[in-house]
């Protein structure tokens, strides 16, 4: 008989560790508070002899089951075992709570009642530990041609997205067939879901308005194209042209990225506002009376077109750097017009980029809370009315629920048509072969229309950001210019006292606070956007599709609603992680994972799959195929998850607003706490800092990850002007 493997000898190792050293149940304060004191909690085994929770002994005779199993490798019964363990793991957490029985006829069945507090470190480390023993003994039985790494990782992010998605998830949406008391109520369900208010078409037969579900969606429609042909004419511009100002392009095309949310709406109103600059200039130069246009559909389609342009970019300009040039030099060979190759070769090749960029743009659209929320105006989208059905009078939380399920359904369509487009299609350019081939310049008229598009943006975007800049230095921006720096000191002042220098601004706190969990969430959220990426890509297993449309739920559904979520999903046991920064660290990794899931599938769909071929028929396993082949050619996808990751996390309100606490409070909270109170310029002053620090963030992400190298030349001075010329 083999001796087991180390990494299988340490996952036993840890499964007895949750029973017999580690805290079964939450201590207060945390992992830190027990390390410091490890008497404040007691280990299962404890638990079970002097604490009367005898529930917990099964655990023991099943771990010795899986341990004998995985010593002599006996995969069916390692499999079962360690599925058992879970299943009692999860049956004794959700059936009795800090209360006693969580269900009513539990306690008539059983009489009377025991009590257990939260799940701690112990069964946290016994659940994940029976997880990897079962992904061992999937791999003994031959699942996913019995590479342990394969199934380890996709049991694993299998079980992470039914904890911190699908359970929560499943949590708010169950409230919209419950009324506002707990009972089951089918009947008020359909009657709120089929209500006029959602799907009414006044606007198109006459009426007063459309129902906030068709407004949700012809938003979304609308600035997903728009911020789709955007994002690709940025990506032209910077990849395939030589204008001077590129890297002035790249810089300001990210700016909108990096911005606080209803800070551009914030800027929109004060430039075009009722009693805007442009506005009170055009009423006095040119007699054009004062109107509220800018509040509505124009005011958040350009809000949010701004806000998520840069999105798309990020994702495009790595297809296309994905591009292989070869193919375009071969057409211009065979004396091909610019505009037919790029229309022949160019487009097929990028539509994985195109269609992942208008499904971010179409999703981020739905799920927009704070854009809206201050420019909006009389102009419904389902993220507000969610809002204002949880906090609003009415505390109408089976309607928020209701209105959540709308928005999955739209989103799931938008996923079906994004998969029906790309078809079964093959868009593989990047091989094992050298390829050293200049990148073809873009046809004239294309240039053109690109540069017209992207630089009235670029002076638009400056404005805009003018606007947010300077606003924090004056007394009251369109009303009182005089320059002052009370609203900076206000926020960051630094003073000196008896102990010596200490942090005196009232935004510190919440600025570190904001850092922390952002640096710290942000490779987290990369790691597992990738890994999935790769698994979706290059696994083939039952339930694919279902496993991606599950990856793409939290970031579907409204920020609000996740937050509203983990509330009611972790506010009690079996897992309570409210009022920690833990809780804010996960929804930030698995609300924003998507984007770097769906960049790694547009890039991964370029490169040929010969390359994991020939890793493995030299010997390289599945870990050592992805760590030294795929993840260098896959820096720009890891640069997107990585920047987008920590952008978000800094920027995020509406996922966050329910689950900040006094300890833990983020710059978003604070932002949106004094625009409320109308103090605008230390909302402005504290999104201006928050600029200043992502974009050193970035750029340092930028210079860790570096840039990939495909072995292709660089185009030489004059070549665009003279194939242009040639055209």
């Amino acid at each position: 008989m083999t001796r087991p493997a180390p990494s299988l000898l340490a996952w036993l190792a840890i499964a007895w560790s949750g029973l017999f050293l580690a805290p079964w149940y939450g201590v207060e304060g945390g992992l830190p508070a027990w390390l410091a004191a490890p008497g404040k909690g007691t280990p299962a085994i404890a638990q079970i002899f002097s604490g009367g929770r005898l529930w917990l002994a099964l655990l023991i005779p099943l771990l010795l089951l899986v341990t004998w199993a995985a010593w002599t490798k006996r995969a069916r019964l390692l499999t079962w075992g360690a599925a058992f363990l879970l299943v009692w793991l999860v049956i004794q957490g959700m059936a009795i709570n800090h209360r006693g029985w969580s269900y009513a006829w539990l306690g008539a069945l059983l009489g009377d009642a025991p009590t257990q507090p939260a799940m701690g470190w112990g069964a946290a480390g016994l659940a994940l530990a029976a997880l990897m023993l079962f992904s061992y003994g999937r791999a003994w039985r031959g699942a996913c041609n019995s590479d342990v790494f394969v199934t380890g990782a996709l049991t694993l992010m299998i079980g992470l997205m039914v904890l911190f998605v699908a359970y929560p998830t499943a949590s708010v949406l169950l409230s919209a067939v419950r009324d506002n008391h707990g009972g089951f109520a089918p009947a008020e369900f359909f009657e709120k879901f089929f209500n006029a208010g959602i799907w009414g078409l006044g606007c198109i037969t006459g009426g007063t308005g459309c129902g906030v579900a068709w407004n949700t969606f012809f938003l979304a429609v609308l600035v997903g194209l728009a911020t789709t042909l955007l994002g690709l004419a940025f990506a032209l511009v910077a990849l395939r042209t030589r204008l001077k100002l590129k890297p002035l392009i790249r810089a300001l095309s990210i700016l909108p990225i990096i911005t606080p949310p209803f800070v551009i709406a914030l800027a929109l109103i004060i430039l075009f506002g009722r009693a805007g600059i442009v506005t009170t200039w055009l009423a006095q130069v040119m007699d054009i009376p004062r109107s509220r246009w800018i509040y509505g559909l124009p005011g958040i389609a350009i809000a949010q077109t701004l806000a998520f342009t840069p999105i798309a970019f990020l994702v495009l300009v790595g297809v296309l750097q994905g591009v292989s040039p070869t193919l375009e030099e071969a057409a211009q060979t065979l004396r091909a017009k610019p505009w037919h190759a790029f229309r022949t070769i160019t487009w097929p090749l990028i539509r994985p980029g195109l269609a992942n960029a208008f499904l971010i743009g179409f999703i981020e659209s739905m799920a927009d809370f704070a854009n809206p929320l201050v420019i909006g105006g009389n102009f419904s989208v389902l993220s507000t009315d969610i809002f204002f059905a949880v906090v609003g009078a009415a505390h109408d939380q089976g309607r928020a629920a209701v209105l959540a399920i709308v928005l999955l359904g739209f989103t799931l369509m938008a996923f079906v048509a994004q998969n029906a487009w790309l078809g079964r299609r093959h868009y593989t350019s990047v091989a094992g072969k050298g390829d050293a081939g200049l990148p073809a310049p873009l046809p004239a008229r294309l240039r053109i229309a690109c540069l017209a598009a992207v630089l009235p943006w670029l002076a638009f975007t400056v404005v805009i950001y003018g606007i947010i800049l300077v606003g924090g230095f004056v007394e009251s921006l369109g009303r009182d210019n005089t320059p002052t720096w009370r609203w900076f000191t206000t926020a960051f002042s630094i003073e000196r006292g008896i102990g010596g220098w200490f942090l005196s601004g009232s935004a510190w706190s919440s600025f570190i606070t904001t850092m922390e969990i952002a640096l710290a969430s942000m490779p987290i959220t990369a790691a597992l956007g990738i890994l999935t990426a790769w698994l979706l890509n290059r696994q083939h297993f039952p339930g694919r599709r279902s496993f991606e449309f599950l990856t793409m739920t939290s970031f579907a559904i409204p920020g609000t609603v996740i937050g509203v979520s983990y509330i009611l999903a972790f506010n009690v046991p079996p897992v309570e992680l409210t009022g920690t920064g833990l809780i804010l660290c996960i929804a930030f990794v698995f609300r924003n994972m998507p984007v770097g899931i769906r960049a790694g599938l547009a890039n991964l769909s370029q490169i040929d799959r010969s390359l994991d071929e020939a890793s493995l028929t030299l010997g390289e396993r599945s870990f050592g195929t992805l760590r030294k082949v795929l993840l260098p050619i896959l820096r720009p996808a890891i640069i997107t998850a990585m920047s987008y990751s920590f952008v978000r996390a800094v920027t995020a309100v509406s996922a966050v607003i329910f689950l900040v606490t006094g300890e833990y409070n983020l710059a978003t909270v604070y932002i949106v706490g004094r625009a409320d109170v109308g103090e605008y310029g230390l909302a402005i002053v504290y999104a201006a800092m928050l600029i200043v620090v992502m974009m050193v963030v970035l750029v340092g992400v930028q210079m860790l990850v570096g840039e990939r190298r495909l072995g292709r030349r660089t185009m030489p001075l004059g070549a665009t002007d003279l194939v242009v010329a040639q055209s």
